[in-house]
């Protein structure tokens, strides 16, 4: 006999007249026949709060639940492995704080490091990200990346660190994909892929390499912040505890655009850039 329990997100309602019915995690409604079931014991064994029997009416319908894809008998947080708890958190303090805040209480050990990214300021070298061998570095920048910032950064997969980062370019945010092996989507890929996608490409790298002239700054709120160190928070423990991508796009095929005036998010698929190849030789 086993115990299992309804996935996050999906509930099981009891309908005046009409017995039971599941809310799907897409907030969808499907009616549940029970036949001769007893509807008050099938409640408590998808709660877990009862094990499910061996043969009967009530272990097939629990049996369709579970090749429905609704049950799950793993706990619903699984525990941050030992081996992923070091993450390296670097930028904005008003993000890399509400994130420290999320990674701790999930059980990973960020520490926070403010690098020098002045103009005037060196190129961050790969072995000051690897300094302690972290796990997983995050880079958060409340404005534009500049040119070359996040070059050596993209190469932390190829040493067995995940790379996970976000930027806002005015009222918009972008939360990038989590790269953690080689093929990944970099933050390089991502900007040649956002260049590819529009007719303003000339205006987009030059306003991404500056200068630029503004009104008064756009302000970071704090619910702002807090959904964003969410969406990285929630990327990164899905990379360390193995846990599948929710509903949408893969996590590391994603660009999400959250719209800092209403917190709407949206997502973007893309993919990584390929080497370009060498031309052929001509004969003769």
């Amino acid at each position: 006999m086993s115990r299992s329990r309804l996935v996050p997100g999906v509930e099981v309602v009891a309908v005046p007249g009409r017995g039971l019915a599941l809310r799907t995690t897409e907030g969808e409604f499907l009616g549940i026949r029970t036949r001769d079931a007893d509807q008050g014991t099938l409640l408590s064994l998808l709660s877990g709060a009862a094990a499910v029997p061996a043969d009967g009416e009530l272990n097939h319908v629990v049996r369709a639940f579970e090749e429905a894809g609704y049950l799950t008998g793993e706990p619903q947080h699984p525990k941050w492995p030992a081996a992923r708890r070091g993450v390296r958190l670097l930028g904005e303090p008003a993000l890399t704080g509400p994130l420290a805040a999320h990674l701790a209480a999930l059980g990973a050990e960020p520490r926070t490091t403010s690098p020098a990214t002045g103009p005037d300021a060196p190129p961050v070298k790969i072995e000051e990200l690897l300094d302690e061998n972290p796990a997983a570095v995050v880079w958060c920048l409340d404005g534009p990346v500049p040119d070359g910032l996040w070059d050596a950064a993209d190469r932390l997969p190829g040493h067995g660190v995940a790379w996970l980062r976000c930027h806002r370019e005015g009222w918009q945010a972008y939360v990038e994909p989590l790269a953690a092996a080689p093929g990944d989507v970099t933050a390089a890929h991502v900007r040649a892929r956002r260049l590819a996608a529009t007719p303003a490409h000339r205006e987009l790298a030059a306003y991404w390499s500056g200068p630029r002239t503004s009104g008064p700054p756009v302000r970071l709120t704090v619910p702002a912040a807090v959904l964003l160190a969410a969406l990285l928070a929630d990327d990164l423990s899905r990379w360390a505890t193995g846990t599948p991508d929710a509903a949408g796009l893969p996590a590391r095929r994603r660009l999400r655009c959250v719209d800092l005036r209403t917190l709407t998010v949206t997502e973007r698929p893309v993919l990584p850039v390929p080497d370009v190849a060498p031309m052929p030789k001509k004969d003769g």
